[in-house]
């Protein structure tokens, strides 16, 4: 089984997203940024590697949320949520995107209207939770 990861930084009453490149099945969609964990890999060093790979800064990692499971091409996937602090908002000091052609923070009602990843819908309900409650 394939086990991915999904990062949540949330602040201010925020969330940051992203929006995939026009490829592959899920392109040009909303997503918590995350991605694939390597052979050998930790989730710790996973989430690490990949916020550094997409968007070229180095994140703290904290806790995890909650974890789901979906199919990609008629294979079972394992989805990991971690909460993450990026050392900035990307805002003034704009991140280095890789694989993505726009972030921003959204609220965390507005997920459900967006063209967001299937993936990530299934543990909307989860991090919404776990986001009110660190409010």
């Amino acid at each position: 089984m394939s086990r991915s990861i999904a990062c949540i930084d949330y602040r201010n009453g925020k969330i940051f997203i992203a929006k995939r490149q026009m490829v592959g099945d899920m392109g040009g969609r909303w997503e918590f940024p995350g991605g694939k964990i390597e052979e050998g890999e930790d989730l710790e060093t996973a989430v690490i590697r990949e916020m550094q790979e997409e968007f070229g800064v180095t994140v703290s990692v904290g806790q995890k949320i909650t974890s789901g499971t979906f199919t990609h091409r008629n294979k079972p996937c394992t989805l990991d949520v971690l909460s993450i602090h990026f050392p900035h908002d990307g805002m003034k000091e704009r991140f280095i995107l890789t694989e993505h052609t726009d972030y921003r923070w959204a609220d965390l009602a507005e997920i459900p209207a967006l063209n967001f990843v299937d993936s990530d819908l299934a543990v909307y309900d989860d991090v919404k939770k776990w986001c009110e409650n660190e409010k």
